[in-house]
């Protein structure tokens, strides 16, 4: 907040100093642009003085019988025959007044630490300058009378009323000679209490600058303080920041040895992928050798279809011939099992007749030899009648 408020007059004072300078830049040039000088009339074959304005911007200069007249008299056109004769006297007193100016200027826009009686040392160097300017120029003046006077005083007399003429127009030339050198005069009076009015300003301003330089020294004191506590902040800051660069400085060798690391493997990656691309290549190779392997296939498939198919039916056909097979062995056993349950009836009844015959004769040895032939027979026949079926099935 202190710094702040230090910034904010300082920029103040600044501000002041700058607008003082430019209203002491802009009242000098304003005056410097107008003046009396003396302006030669052809038509009445004399000098006259006239206040002349000059316009910087234009190049314009215009005239005026006065000063204080409101309305411009003439404009001034120079040409290849116009001449401009300086006044050493004017000139020098117009150096002076300006150098003591400018000095007074210069103090003010030094380092804004000039003291009190640097300023007023210049504005009194420049006060005493511009009354040495006034006596300059009014001895200047009576110097040009003396020698007007002594010029009228050694003309020749040619005749009493050519004499008395010409004395008349001299001094009427030379009253109003006089009359113009003591508005010179007065104009030259009113501008050297101008320029001490300025020069008054000045020191004002230039006392008003002392103070701000002053309040300046002040809050450059604060402001050094407060630098000082800033330069203390800015090494604990230049510390923390000198380890956190320590500490980025590791993070970025690891940082570069983990960047090596990776593109080891982007390489091996890159090297394995070549491979897995050739592997690729390779594999359609063979998915187009399996294709074409696969088709071969799909026609052995469609062939051997075909053939199972065929044989599927052969074996229907075998099928059907061989249930018919079984159907006529079944018929078949059925009968061999009706003969052979006639063939044990027959049996029983023979057996029963023997039993009856053996209970009434005795042993008959022949019936008993020819039934034991003819039970084994038939035993054979029924044995070979069961185990046909079962050969045949």
């Amino acid at each position: 907040m202190a710094s702040n408020g230090a910034s904010a007059r300082e920029g103040d004072t600044q501000s002041s100093l700058e607008k003082i300078k430019r209203q002491l830049a802009s009242n000098s040039g304003r005056n410097l642009l107008q003046g009396p000088l003396l302006k030669r009339s052809e038509t009445l074959r004399k000098w006259n003085e006239r206040w002349v304005i000059l316009d910087p911007t234009t190049g314009k200069m215009d005239y005026k019988i006065r000063r204080n007249e409101p309305t411009v008299k003439g404009t001034i056109i120079f040409d290849a025959n116009s001449t401009i004769t300086i006044s050493p006297v004017n000139f020098h007193a117009t150096q002076l007044v300006l150098k003591a100016h400018k000095e007074s200027v210069n103090s003010l826009s030094g380092n804004g630490s000039a003291k009190l009686g640097t300023v007023a040392t210049v504005v009194a160097a420049a006060n005493s300058t511009t009354l040495e300017a006034s006596k300059e120029i009014e001895a200047a003046m009576q110097i040009a009378m003396r020698n007007a006077l002594g010029a009228m005083m050694n003309r020749p007399t040619d005749g009493p009323m050519d004499d008395l003429t010409v004395m008349k127009e001299t001094l009427g030339v030379k009253d109003e000679e006089l009359q113009n050198l003591a508005r010179d005069l007065r104009a030259r009076d009113s501008t050297i209490k101008e320029i001490a009015e300025k020069l008054s300003e000045t020191a004002e301003a230039a006392e008003a600058a002392a103070s701000a330089a002053h309040t300046m020294d002040e809050q450059r004191r604060v402001a050094c303080v407060e630098i000082e506590c800033l330069a203390k902040d800015s090494e604990k800051q230049l510390d923390s920041s000198m380890l956190k660069l320590r500490e980025s400085e590791e993070k970025v060798m690891v940082l570069s040895k983990e960047i090596d690391q990776l593109i080891k493997q982007r390489d091996s990656a890159l090297h394995e992928a070549q491979l897995w691309r050739s592997e690729l290549a390779k594999a359609r190779e063979r998915v187009v050798i399996l294709e074409g392997a696969v088709v071969r296939a799909e026609e052995k498939v469609r062939v051997s279809e075909a053939d199972a198919e065929a044989r599927i039916k052969e074996a229907a056909q075998k099928e059907a011939a061989a249930l018919k097979e079984k159907l006529e062995l079944l018929a078949y056993v059925n009968m061999l099992q009706a003969q052979l349950q006639r063939q044990q009836v027959d049996t029983k009844q023979v057996f029963e007749e023997k039993i009856e015959s053996c209970s009434d004769n005795g042993n008959t040895v022949p019936r008993t030899k020819h039934v034991d032939p003819s039970e084994d027979n038939v035993d054979k026949a029924c044995g070979s009648a069961k185990s046909r079926p079962s050969w045949r099935w």
